[in-house]
Order: C-alpha cells, then sequence, then structure tokens
C-alpha cells in the first residue's frame, strides 16, 4: 500500500502491479509481463510480472519505480 492506495503484492511468485491506464500497454509490451487475471478477467492498469522478469534488484527497483509513480499520482485516500 502506498498513501492508502493498492500498489504492487506476490501472488504465488508473481509480482502483481498497478501501473495504471495510462502505462498499461508499455508495460504489457516489456519481456515478463502479462495481464493481470486475478478474478478470470483482465484488470487494466493491473500487471504481473513473472520471477524473471525481477531477477536483479535493478529491475525490481524499475518495475516498482512505475508503479509507485502511478499510485502517487492518485489523489489521497482516506484510511478505513
Amino acid at each position: 500500500m502506498v498513501s492508502n492506495h493498492m500498489c504492487c503484492g506476490i501472488v504465488k511468485e508473481t509480482l502483481m502491479l498497478r501501473v495504471g491506464p495510462d502505462n498499461y500497454d508499455k508495460c504489457l509490451a516489456r519481456k515478463y509481463a502479462s495481464e493481470m487475471d486475478f478474478t478470470g478477467k483482465a484488470l487494466k492498469g493491473m500487471i504481473y510480472v513473472s520471477p524473471k522478469g525481477i531477477e536483479s534488484d535493478s529491475s525490481l527497483a524499475n518495475w516498482l519505480d512505475i508503479a509507485i509513480g502511478f499510485v502517487e499520482s492518485l489523489p489521497p485516500k482516506k484510511r478505513k
């Protein structure tokens, strides 16, 4: 969570990221990225990155920078 917004997580061994609709297609074009279909339906703005895509610290940091950048652009959300 970043500023009370979902940002990223791990599903089994796969990284899940909230990249937003504007970054979605660009991120999906990258190697090791795929649509997040946790519910059986693709969620636009959410992606999976396979373990091979985050093997290095720099790769993981790059993916997290995209997700954190998107989430920090959202309006503040009150805590429940």
